[in-house]
């Protein structure tokens, strides 16, 4: 009788230990495998994002992959991961129309900016409306470097098609080196005008250089969005679905839009370096 009683006091156990593993995972703490844009983690902002999801939820993310879009976009084609941040574009249209995700929603926004020399020939320097800023450096005469990056390209672009100014001259000056860390130095050596992200320069990922100053900031117009999805389940039926849209709602709860709203990212200039789609002070 004691040996029965053991050994099924022993089963008991076993039972138990499956049921908690099972109940543990359906309870969404199961970690979520994260693919996110380099931008976030170059600051301090996911560390502290997952930090805030730990403590609400219980549940953890892991960092997967972190970069580029083009390796966000692979790791979530092959499976790897279960949610994805980045900027909205193509790529992540395609993602959830070539069916690899679904639920993708706008979360958040960075700034870009207008840097230049720091003799400032157009006179733009404080100025918020990028628009009126390339209208006076193209009045002006002073040189314009077209950057190559994406996003920062086609949002000079915007600038440029509002400000009724074709960008065609000798004063628009091409970047064609992939390597973008010595880019600023380049923009000072051609005492040339530029539209980057404000992010790389705040965080030093592009090298500074003494004689480029941020000239214009604040813009609306002159913010890309960033996007999130999660991995789609029909696709990869190991997802965790659960945990990939607790995440995904929990960026885009007050807490967490109130948070962007004043986050500094540590610079100590009260300046949010990630801007909230949600506005929640009318209330």
């Amino acid at each position: 009788m004691k040996h029965l009683i053991m050994k099924t006091a022993s089963i008991a156990a076993v039972l138990s230990m499956i049921l908690f593993a099972v109940h543990g995972v359906e309870g969404g703490s199961k970690p979520v495998r994260v693919a996110v844009i380099g931008g976030m983690t170059m600051t301090p902002l996911w560390n502290e994002i997952d930090r805030r999801f730990q403590k609400e939820t219980g549940i953890k993310t892991e960092v997967v992959v972190t970069g580029a879009k083009p390796i966000l976009a692979r790791a979530m084609q092959e499976g790897r991961v279960d949610f994805l941040t980045m900027h909205s574009s193509d790529a992540t249209t395609n993602l959830v129309a070539d069916g690899w995700a679904i639920d993708l929603r706008p979360w958040a926004k960075n700034d870009l900016v207008i840097v230049g020399p720091a003799d400032d020939p157009a006179g733009i320097s404080g100025m918020k409306d990028g628009t009126a800023a390339v209208r006076k450096i193209a009045a002006s005469g002073a040189n314009w470097l077209d950057f190559q990056s994406n996003g920062p390209r086609e949002t000079a672009h915007t600038l440029f098609h509002r400000a009724g100014v074709h960008m065609i001259g000798a004063w628009v000056l091409k970047y064609e080196n992939t390597d973008t860390k010595g880019i600023l130095h380049y923009v000072g050596a051609s005492n040339a005008y530029m539209i980057v992200g404000r992010i790389p320069i705040m965080f030093n990922k592009m090298q500074p250089s003494p004689g480029v100053k941020i000239m214009v900031q604040g813009d609306p117009v002159m913010r890309r969005p960033y996007v999130a999805m999660v991995a789609n389940p029909e696709r990869f039926p190991s997802v965790n679905i659960e945990g990939a849209r607790k995440l995904s709602d929990f960026l885009l709860s007050e807490k967490i839009q109130r948070f962007l709203a004043t986050y500094d990212g540590g610079l100590g200039d009260g300046i949010p370096i990630f801007i909230p789609v949600r506005n929640f002070n009318n209330r």
